[in-house]
């Protein structure tokens, strides 16, 4: 079992081993559930979301979604000024 030390301003760091258990990566986010016996059960949290959402919320009501290559294209073009 590992021990963790609360800092000063309530937090702690977990350590590379626990987050290998855990299967996270940094910037992901963990998931904690209070037990009714005053634990914790940590877990990685959910992935939400996908591209074909992103996609879709891009798209004008009433006309196809952009594909990636349309939207590559006009990040493109409105990161160099133009439109």
């Amino acid at each position: 079992m590992a021990t963790l030390t609360i800092t000063a301003k309530g937090q702690i760091t977990l350590k590379q081993e626990l987050l290998r258990h855990l299967n996270v990566t940094p910037g992901q986010k963990l998931q904690v559930d209070m037990l009714p016996d005053g634990r914790l059960a940590v877990g990685a949290a959910p992935k939400t979301g996908s591209i074909a959402k992103f996609s879709g919320i891009l798209a004008k009501q009433g006309t196809p979604r952009l594909t990636i290559a349309q939207i590559k294209k006009i990040t493109e073009d409105a990161w160099a000024g133009k439109r």
